[in-house]
């Protein structure tokens, strides 16, 4: 099967996909937000040393931005699409970027911050896409299953 032939996958599945990443990146934001903090600690002084607000979301922005650019750039899947056998491919015409990739992760954000909406709007989408398919340039596929080896075993001598 070609990329033009692959199912879109369903939003359930998508949805598995987030959270199986999510247990993999919220660690990763907590050791960045550690690491960050640390150095405050070092340059600055001790009634100084927490982290502001704004610096923490953007340590958390740049490490989701980090995680799913490295994947996506390495072979178009994290972990978590890996094990839900779904692949972020580009759309016709289109290459797989990092700025696509950028550009992916924060309309996902937005599609986020929107009550999910622009999630859901793969549900009513004629091809399953989501908003920020559409403004990075991006899809995802359903990669079909690999079929079964099966073992062929010489007969057994008596």
């Amino acid at each position: 099967m070609t990329k033009e032939t692959l199912p879109a996958p369903a939003l359930p599945r998508r949805l598995a996909a987030i959270v199986y990443d999510a247990f993999l990146v919220i660690p990763l934001i907590m050791v960045c937000v550690a690491m960050g903090l640390g150095i405050r600690m070092l340059l600055g002084s001790a009634a100084d040393s927490l982290l502001p607000a704004t610096a923490v979301q953007m340590i958390a922005v740049l490490s989701c931005i980090g995680f799913f650019g490295v994947f996506w750039m390495k072979n178009g899947q994290t972990l978590g699409m890996q094990a839900w056998r779904i692949k972020l491919v580009p759309m016709p015409g289109n290459e797989l970027s990092f700025g696509r990739v950028v550009t992916r992760c924060l309309s996902a954000l937005l599609s986020a911050l929107c009550l999910g909406l622009g999630y859901w709007w793969c549900l009513f989408d004629k091809k399953k896409r989501s908003w920020h398919d559409y403004l990075s340039g991006t899809e995802l596929v359903l990669i079909p299953k690999k079929p079964k080896k099966t073992s062929k075993r010489e007969p057994e001598s008596p």
